[in-house]
């Protein structure tokens, strides 16, 4: 019998025994697309779900714009204006600084020439931002050129270096500019990643600094951000503002390696700059940095780091001699001495700040000007552009000519219209920022690039040229007058002058006494004549140029603050507010005003307005505190005391107060742990000693209270509340 195999299935093949699985038998090409398949999930997968999760943060509203400009509307026309959350991607929040007010349309009209400004304290203005040399440029050139209609916007901001210029140039691309002008080098050192800042890490790598600046742009970015606590403190952990004395431990050497690096990227930032204005088909002008030479001494020196025992011995023995003899007015013995000094350790600021004083007494001004630029560039705490930032903005114009670029070499002109070519009080109030006159100078400085740089669009009308204003037109146009000038110095003396690390400065006491007699007399002659007088000059300068929110700002300021004329006030305020309807600042004077009228409701709406716009603002807080205070709303009062504290660590009334609304709720403990959480920000502050003594003395630790009470006394001795506490608790005699 035959046996016949049986039919296998349909589509069924037998395996050879020992053969490799179908699976093992694919082509290489086809291996290759699983593998190039599973590395692109692997890789695809994490990016679709950031990507996923950046618009899901978007869409619930989450973060700040990081953008320059945020939209605003005035009188129907779509516009742009100071984005003041702008700083907060370079700063924690509580440290942000700000751009001056600013607003633009959004669509440029065709007649239009608009100048974006970039830099930072010293372009923004500082100490007083309406005298900034941006609105002298204007001023200058609306006369020069009566035929276009020129738009200058300062987009500058205390603190920052051209990391964030850079950035500020990106943004100001977009927004149709027809030429940028560069002010910008003297916080390289201590701005943002620099080797002598407080403000970030202090990185090296460029590609890195601006990878994590990028970052912070995103979403995705800020949440990382919050979540590592960069909403919080700077690198030393400062929990407030503290101005250039928040750097006094971070002092860099003149040899030391890492300023190689701050040039290399000073000048990265400034060829970007360049280069985006080019794609742009924008010309672009770089300035030189004007520095205070003669009248600022260093504010920190370090002698060279391998001085032996046996050298400095040497060292300090011939400045020893130096100084008696310059007190003596022996100048040339002080010389003598100073360069022996200086043969064994040249590198000391102080000492070369010294020798170029005694050269200038002897009229050997060549001799002191070298000395005093040394000084600059060896000052430790550098504030202040050095010899190597200049050249490389001249290398940099000069690289980069033939693509549109052209420079402003302010650092020359300052030496040129200054005596003996010693740059000094004449051109600045401190070390950087600009006197009436220096901003002047560095406008005409800029003025004389564009002229030989009008875009090609307004050439036709910029043929017909009229008269350049004189400094003293411009003063009037821009309402520089006898109160704005005592309120410069007086922002100069209190806000600058009379805070590290300027008080450690040579000669510093002397400078006090001269300014404050000054700032007196000055006060003095503001009699109400005066500021009648004043006024009527605000409201001619006004009727001429009544869209100019800065004149009638400062016009309202004097009326409230020195006149009292509080309705008047108000008027210029409000209409102020309509000019920046996306600022916070208008809130805050118009809830000033209404604070001093009494109307706190009206105060208290408009703080709120103000929080929406900047919700960091500390003082904003302690004023709705105060408000609620006096309305009897404890509770309320309480609750934005303690988020003044959080914002605002160092508002010392903030802590009176709440001491004060705690003792009366007779919530002693907690008010005595408030008055001693304000003594950690401001120990010198005789009021905070005093109620706590009060404290004290309640509580029955009385000697505890005696001492706080004493400590009070000494700080202010002259204060009338200080003086009726301490004759209650002491006795009479203790104050006579």
């Amino acid at each position: 019998m035959s046996h016949k195999p049986r039919r296998k299935a349909a589509g069924h093949r037998p395996e050879a025994v020992g053969t490799l699985p179908a699976s093992r038998l694919q082509p290489p090409a086809s291996r290759l697309r699983v593998w190039l398949f599973r590395i692109a999930a692997l890789l695809l997968g994490p990016v679709l779900f950031l990507g996923l999760l950046e618009v899901g943060l978007r869409v619930a509203g989450y973060g700040y714009n990081p953008h320059v400009a945020v939209k605003c509307e005035i009188d129907g026309r779509s516009c742009l204006g100071e984005n003041v959350k702008f700083g907060w991607r370079f700063f924690p929040p509580i440290l942000a600084r700000e751009f001056e007010p600013f607003v633009f349309s959004a669509h440029k009209p065709e007649e239009v020439c608009r100048i974006f400004v970039l830099g930072s304290s010293a372009a923004q203005g500082a100490p007083n931002n309406a005298f900034r040399f941006g609105r002298v440029l204007e001023s200058l050139l609306e006369e020069r050129f009566p035929s276009v209609r020129f738009e200058v916007i300062t987009a500058a901001m205390a603190a920052i270096n051209s990391h964030v210029v850079l950035e500020i140039a990106r943004d100001c691309a977009r927004y149709d500019p027809d030429l940028f002008i560069v002010y910008t080098g003297n916080n390289e050192v201590v701005g943002p990643y620099g080797p002598g800042t407080v403000l970030t890490p202090a990185l090296s790598n460029l590609r890195l600094i601006r990878l994590g600046i990028a970052l912070k742009a995103t979403k995705l970015g800020q949440l990382l951000s919050n979540m590592l606590g960069g909403r919080g403190l700077g690198k030393e952990g400062f929990q407030s503002w503290r101005g250039m004395g928040m750097f006094l431990n971070e002092q860099v050497r003149a040899d030391d390696p890492r300023l190689k690096t701050t040039y290399s990227h000073f000048r990265r930032n400034l060829e970007e700059i360049c280069r985006i204005a080019e794609n742009r088909g924008v010309p672009t002008i770089l300035c030189t940095i004007g520095t205070n030479l003669r009248d600022c001494p260093p504010f920190a020196s370090l002698h060279r780091a391998d001085l032996t025992a046996e050298q400095r011995k040497a060292w300090d023995a011939a400045c020893k001699e130096g100084m008696i003899a310059e007190t003596q007015e022996k100048h040339a013995e002080a010389i003598a001495s100073y360069l022996r000094a200086a043969q064994i350790d040249e590198s000391y600021a102080e000492l070369q700040f010294r020798l170029g004083a005694c050269c200038e007494l002897t009229d050997d001004y060549e001799k002191a000007a070298t000395a005093y630029v040394r000084a600059r560039d060896f000052d430790t705490l550098r504030f202040r552009a050095d010899t190597q930032i200049n050249d490389v903005i001249r290398a940099v114009a000069e690289q980069r000519k033939s693509q549109g670029v052209r420079l402003a070499d302010v650092a020359r002109a300052v030496d040129a219209n200054s005596p003996h070519s010693l740059p000094g009080e004449e051109l600045f109030h401190e070390h950087v920022h600009l006197t009436f006159g220096g901003n002047y100078l560095l406008a005409r400085t800029v003025l004389e690039q564009i002229e030989q740089t009008i875009p090609a669009k307004f050439a036709s009308r910029a043929e017909v040229r009229g008269g350049i204003r004189t400094c003293e037109q411009c003063a009037e146009r821009l309402g520089y007058n006898d109160w704005s000038r005592q309120e410069t110095l007086s922002m100069v003396v209190n806000g600058f002058l009379a805070k590290p690390p300027f008080t450690n400065q040579l000669g510093h006491r002397e400078q006090m006494e001269r300014l404050n007699r000054q700032l007196q007399e000055w006060q003095a002659a503001l009699t109400p004549e005066v500021l009648a007088g004043i006024g009527e000059r605000y409201r001619t300068e006004i009727a001429e140029v009544p869209a100019d929110w800065r004149l009638r700002w400062d016009y309202g300021q004097m009326l409230a603050e020195d006149l009292k004329q509080y309705d008047a006030a108000l008027e210029q305020y409000r209409i102020v507010q309509g000019l920046l309807p996306h600022c916070y600042l208008p809130h805050d004077s118009l809830a000033s005003v209404l604070r001093a009228k009494g109307d706190l409701e009206g105060a208290i709406a408009e703080y709120h307005k103000l929080l929406a716009i900047k919700p960091t603002s500390g003082v904003s807080y302690y004023y709705l505190g105060w408000c609620h205070n006096r309305q009897g709303r404890a509770d309320l009062a309480e609750e934005f005391f303690r988020k003044a504290i959080r914002f605002e660590p160092d508002c010392v009334l903030a802590y009176l107060d709440w001491a004060e609304l705690l003792f009366k709720s007779n919530r002693l403990q907690e008010a005595e742990k408030v008055c001693r959480d304000g003594l950690a920000f401001a120990p010198n502050h005789a009021m905070l000693h005093g109620n706590l003594g009060i404290l004290l003395v309640k509580t029955n630790r009385r000697q505890e209270g005696i001492a706080e009470i004493r400590r009070a006394f000494e700080l202010d001795p002259t204060s009338p509340q200080v003086r009726r506490l301490a004759e209650s608790i002491l006795g009479p005699a203790a104050v006579r």
